[in-house]
């Protein structure tokens, strides 16, 4: 196994079957000193099967993420399989909103790299979804994969990959974790260019190097999640802007929520004239 910082790019995966052509694809070897979750690595990729549902795909990103503190601005992504109403099985979807159907909450991971696929929004609950009453995505695993993976990394790194494997006509009771595997293997070469796209990515997104960062955090009480956002934000604004300096109305702002507010708003602001 390589030191405990050198993993860059993690990969979360629910059940075996989806875990399993990854793994043979990336010529991953099983970390055997881990025990409570299967671990697999190589090079500076690190994938773990977290097992089914919300409370264990949570439990497994915050105990990879904490066992490995990898470096700064890590890749997490989710892959695995969901249903739908009426999709083809087999279909690549990367999801652009997460709903929580237990606690309400909604969540936007922001689509950064070039479409390698379509996009979909996904609803996430705690037991199979088996009516397909809805146009969403279904899953048991996404929500609480990107609401612990943003504690760890900036939302544009944070990301969710669903392979359809069944719908109205074929439904979950029918899936087979053979074909599972199948599914994903499918998709393994625009996976792959998917994680490089979202890597590129991070290594743009570096520590701000300007006074600005240190001024921030020494006025408002940042947390170490709300402190990851700044650094996300702050990168995000140099990278859209060539480093252009940015000047901060302290006088609209109260708190370090305030402050990642207002950054969001002059960032979207660039955005639109791009």
């Amino acid at each position: 196994m390589k030191p405990q910082n050198s993993y860059k790019i993690f990969i979360y995966l629910a059940l075996p079957c989806e875990a399993k052509p990854l793994v043979e694809y990336f010529n991953l070897k099983k970390a055997v000193n881990i025990q409570p979750f299967a671990v697999y690595v190589q090079d500076e990729m690190c994938l773990t099967v977290t097992g089914l549902g919300k409370s264990a795909m949570a439990a497994g990103v915050a105990y990879t993420q904490a066992l490995f503190k990898s470096v700064e601005n890590p890749v997490l992504i989710n892959i695995g399989i969901a249903g739908h109403q009426d999709y083809p099985i087999g279909g690549l979807y990367l999801v652009n909103k997460i709903t929580d159907v237990d606690s309400h909450k909604n969540y936007y991971p922001p689509l950064i790299a070039k479409a390698l696929c379509p996009s979909s929004a996904i609803q996430t609950s705690s037991k199979p979804q088996l009516n397909y009453n809805h146009a969403d995505l279904c899953d048991m695993e996404a929500s609480a994969f990107y609401e612990t993976a943003i504690r760890f990394t900036s939302s544009e790194l944070s990301q969710c990959l669903k392979v359809i494997s069944d719908n109205q006509l074929s439904p979950a009771i029918n899936i087979q974790a053979k074909q599972v595997s199948v599914l994903i293997a499918a998709h393994l070469t625009t996976i792959d260019a998917f994680i490089k796209q979202i890597s590129t990515l991070a290594e743009l997104l570096v520590t701000p190097r300007i006074p600005l960062f240190e001024q921030l955090t020494q006025r408002y009480h940042f947390t170490a999640s709300t402190e990851i956002q700044l650094k996300a934000q702050l990168a995000r604004w140099a990278v859209l802007t060539d480093n252009q300096p940015l000047p901060i109305n302290e006088l609209q702002i109260n708190n370090a929520k305030d402050v990642l507010r207002w950054l969001e708003q002059q960032i979207s602001q660039v955005a639109v004239f791009l």
